[in-house]
């Protein structure tokens, strides 16, 4: 390794290393590097503040299958990464559609974008600040789903949640999710998944809105089988494996510009 690494690549490259072991060590990370374990320990100390990694002696580990940050911190990483992933969406939606949104940090940005352009839409979510985002457009009518408030997720969720969305079909759904492998995207919390599959079968089409940092990330629950969506919207290609299995599922990859 010759040093040249940015900081943000420096912080990837761990987190792409502790999704193929469970530990890795501050000291070999630096040699790797070509920088000093302070440095790496900065990086390391960085991301378990965003709720990425567990800190762990000497290294860092990954975070448990059953463990995800909470909706705030996961708001305040890969920025920039979700914004245009939510820009790039939002080309998806057309004049006049009815659509599903879930809760999540990615489908909160991508409600920002479309409250600025959506016309004419109708749009059932189960995520406060999705609907407190598109509430105020003119031109975007809101149904929001009854059920439990969750704070730590800023989302609606339960069985009555879950019913209420059977009553509906709709055009499009955006889905978020903790994880997306070859078996499908995954998630922590039971309650999304459950929601998130009721949105996909309620919908001619389901686009996932997910960051590379997702890639082959393993969780506790498989929400769907990637046969279920009919694209991802992503900033970066998937690793020729997951690329692979996308296409022979039939799911398109629409990729941010930049």
């Amino acid at each position: 390794m010759n040093g040249r690494l940015t900081k943000i690549q420096r912080r990837e490259k761990i987190l792409a290393d502790l999704r193929l072991t469970p530990l890795v060590r501050i000291s070999e990370l630096a040699d790797r590097f070509g920088v000093s374990t302070e440095t790496v320990r900065r990086d390391v100390d960085a991301l378990s503040s965003q709720g990425l990694v567990d800190r762990a002696y000497g290294g860092a580990s990954a975070l448990p299958m059953g463990v995800q940050p909470t909706f705030g911190e996961r708001d305040r990483t890969f920025v920039k990464e979700r914004d245009r992933i939510a820009e790039k969406a939002v080309s998806l939606v057309s004049p006049g559609e009815v659509l599903m949104i879930d809760a999540g940090s990615t489908t909160a940005q991508f409600a920002r974008h479309l409250a600025a352009v959506g016309e004419d839409l109708t749009v059932l979510t189960n995520s406060h600040s999705v609907a407190s985002t598109l509430g105020g457009g003119r031109s975007i009518r809101v149904i929001v789903c009854p059920g439990d408030y969750v704070h730590r997720e800023a989302g609606i969720y339960g069985s009555e949640t879950v019913e209420f969305l059977r009553r509906y079909h709709a055009n499009k759904a955006f889905i978020g999710a903790g994880g997306l492998g070859a078996e499908g995207i995954m998630d922590v919390n039971s309650p999304a998944c459950w929601v998130k599959r009721v949105m996909i079968a309620q919908s001619d089409q389901c686009f996932v809105l997910v960051d590379h940092s997702k890639f082959d990330r393993r969780l506790l629950e498989i929400a769907a089988p990637l046969s279920g969506l009919t694209g991802i919207v992503t900033d970066r290609p998937p690793a020729v494996h997951l690329a692979q299995a996308l296409s022979r599922a039939g799911v398109a990859t629409h990729e941010t510009d930049g």
